[in-house]
């Protein structure tokens, strides 16, 4: 399956000396090295016989290799992050040379951060979006993050043949490659628990050997229950017998492999008090699902975590969406103090536009008040009001709603 990103990490290599593929395990990050290196002699650093001689002498192995190359799981050997700002210092414009895969470790930024700020570039591979597993090319999300577009160009889009099932069963089962290509339940269900043993006692075990594998355990069985809200580090801290600073700890262990999403809060040139305490999401809502015990969208639909796991899983669409394509954002969500809310707020070039996210076909003009004024105070270009609906509504001059199936769906020139 051809990867959103494959076109950002080809353009990438025409800028960059060096292009590393970060995200966590099992995202299609060594099948997608694998098809950018037809001409690359890959080194996959979990193999003993290519990290051993990479290992003894990073200097010497980078000057014998002069033509391109790759290798997989960088994370494994940060000595290797000083020798690549010396090879690369030496010829700054054979861009593209060195391409690169790390996993699961909040040490790998801070080695690339360190060593070679302004030589390279990153790209994050997130498992499977929807409109990824329909093999959708340029979306429609990606034609409404553009700052040309107005509220008359996204009126006319429509839905491409994805079906409402299609839509479900990624919602249940989430985006990771492998059990979405497998396609059977059980498989997913046996994956999964697989996938969360391997996470705790192979990565964390690995990058924290001093970290309780237990605790940390329940800990992410704990924010599951805690996704899409307000992180209460003193309940979480009580839970688990130990102190907020090492649920801060952990939040941060999780976020930086790739298993969390933390979005700060809106607090810029506000005129109301606002929370400003982070709230967050587990990414995969495959991961989610499992340790809520949900297995069917029957399930899910009646379950207390339904609202909250939907809007994750919008969340994570849009973000996907704009990093597959380069498109440069931060990512916030908005509380006042007297309870509106507006679920995601982006900031970029495009300007400021704020999402609500809603599961229901129809959507009460009574609840899309906060998003309302949010848009009117901050003038924003258009608001984004994504639901179930059937087409593409607008409610007032400048807020919008549109079917996450149409969000999804291939752009047309139908707008043009």
């Amino acid at each position: 399956m051809k990867r959103q990103t494959q076109d950002l990490i080809e353009e990438y290599l025409s800028y960059f000396p060096c292009v590393v593929l970060i995200g966590a395990r099992q995202t299609g990050k060594s099948t997608l090295l694998k098809m950018l290196s037809k001409d690359r002699e890959i080194f996959d650093l979990e193999s003993q016989a290519d990290f051993r001689p990479i290992a003894d002498d990073p200097d010497l192995f980078l000057r014998l290799h002069d033509k391109p190359i790759a290798i997989d799981e960088a994370q494994l050997l940060p000595e290797l992050f000083p020798a690549l700002r010396v090879a690369i210092d030496q010829d700054r414009t054979n861009y593209g040379k060195y391409l690169l895969t790390g996993s699961s470790s909040p040490a790998l930024l801070s080695s690339i951060s360190e060593s070679l700020a302004g030589r390279v570039g990153i790209i994050e591979i997130s498992p499977f979006s929807l409109s990824e597993t329909q093999q959708v090319g340029v979306s429609n999300l990606s034609r409404i993050f553009d700052s040309q577009c107005t509220i008359e160009d996204i009126l006319p889009m429509q839905a491409s043949s994805l079906l409402t099932n299609e839509i479900a069963k990624y919602w249940v089962q989430g985006g990771y490659p492998e059990p979405w290509i497998r396609d059977r339940i059980r498989f997913w269900q046996v994956w999964t628990e697989q996938y969360l043993q391997t996470y705790i006692e192979r990565d964390i075990a690995r990058l924290f050997p001093n970290l309780n594998a237990v605790r940390f355990r329940r800990f992410i069985e704990l924010l599951a229950g805690y996704s899409g809200a307000i992180i209460n580090y003193s309940n979480i801290a009580q839970i688990l017998d130990v102190s907020q600073p090492t649920v801060k700890d952990y939040i941060r262990i999780a976020e930086g492999t790739f298993i969390w999403r933390n979005l700060p809060a809106y607090t810029k040139n506000v005129k109301k008090r606002v929370s400003k305490h982070p709230r967050g999401y587990l990414r995969d809502s495959g991961l989610l699902h499992h340790i809520l015990r949900v297995t069917f969208q029957k399930q899910l639909l009646s379950h207390p975590q339904m609202g909250a796991s939907w809007e994750g899983v919008v969340i994570e669409e849009i973000l996907r969406g704009l990093n597959a394509k380069g498109i440069q954002y931060t990512a916030y969500y908005y509380r006042t103090s007297g309870g509106a809310e507006v679920d995601l707020i982006l900031e970029g070039s495009f300007g400021l536009i704020p999402v609500e996210i809603k599961h229901t076909q129809s959507v009460n003009s009574r609840h899309l008040r906060p998003i309302r004024d949010f848009v009117n105070e901050f003038d924003c270009p258009f608001g984004l009001v994504v639901n179930n609906d059937e087409k593409v509504r607008r409610y007032d001059e400048k807020l919008i709603g549109m079917p996450l199936s149409v969000l999804v769906s291939e752009f047309s020139n139908l707008i043009n």
